[in-house]
């Protein structure tokens, strides 16, 4: 071989060296396969390449996201997540509506400067399950839910006051969220007003108002909900527990974050003060 000639070695040398290598580089793949299915499984199969390849990095496994692809797709490990979501509101009512102050513009320089909430629907087998979130836009935290059988304005004031008790806001804080009876109702209003919390409303039908946490919404149901059948609304509530208590929000890499979770993304930031 002509490649041989130019390296001055012989042809069974130049073999032997080659097999040598391509056998240590599958041994490594092999290995590393390990480590990519142990990683997937933690994510409960949601993790696509781009985070898992994070989750190596994390762990001190120096590779690169083309490779782990690469080995992904040749073992068939793949997100099990189903791309669709549709969402939902009733803001057809008589209330006071407050003023929008985002105007879709979610920036915001430190933590409980900004929290957004919404409302969305799970099917189970015994009929809907509402949720409702209260979500830290600085960090994505979910600082507190609850879910609810009917839509009453009761569960969406107790996350609330839920979500004021853990935090304990002590600056400016703006509330916001989209114009459904359930946040425009006096007793939300009042509970905003006596803890100095500034309400602020989407435009009325304009999911991009509220981007946020339609995008909670969106992960949630494509990476979680989509996978199961609930026979209870029991059942779907402790399953929204495993994903927002021990999975988004403590584990789940946000690209957003720098590929931190919501809660180390907060420590990070209360360690730099």
């Amino acid at each position: 071989m002509r490649i041989c000639r130019v390296i001055d070695v012989s042809t069974s040398g130049y073999y032997k060296w080659r097999k040598s290598h391509i056998s240590k580089r599958k041994a490594e793949d092999r290995k590393l396969l390990k480590d990519i299915q142990k990683h997937h499984e933690l994510s409960y199969k949601i993790y696509g390449s781009p985070r898992i390849e994070q989750e190596l990095r994390k762990n001190g496994i120096k590779t690169s996201k083309k490779r782990v692809a690469r080995i992904m797709q040749e073992n068939g490990i793949r997100s099990i997540i189903k791309r669709k979501y549709k969402s939902t509101t009733n803001s057809k009512h008589r209330l006071p509506i407050a003023e929008n102050l985002l105007n879709q513009d979610f920036s915001v320089s430190r933590l409980d400067s900004l929290w957004t909430s919404d409302i969305t629907g799970i099917w189970t087998k015994e009929g809907w399950l509402f949720l409702v979130i209260i979500l830290e836009v600085k960090s994505r935290q979910i600082i507190s839910w609850k879910v609810s059988n009917n839509l009453s304005k009761n569960f969406v004031i107790d996350a609330t006051a839920i979500a004021i008790k853990i935090r304990k806001p002590k600056e400016s804080l703006i509330f916001h969220s989209d114009q459904g009876v359930q946040y425009a109702s006096l007793e939300m209003r009042k509970l905003l007003i006596k803890n100095n919390i500034t309400q602020s409303m989407s435009k009325r039908g304009d999911c991009y108002d509220n981007a946020i946490t339609e995008t909670f919404f969106h992960t949630l149901k494509t990476e979680w909900v989509y996978q199961k059948t609930y026979e209870t609304r029991k059942e779907a509530e402790n399953s929204l527990f495993i994903y927002i208590e021990l999975f988004y929000n403590r584990k789940r890499l946000h690209s957003s974050l720098n590929y931190n979770s919501p809660i180390d993304y907060e420590k990070k930031i209360l360690h730099n003060k």
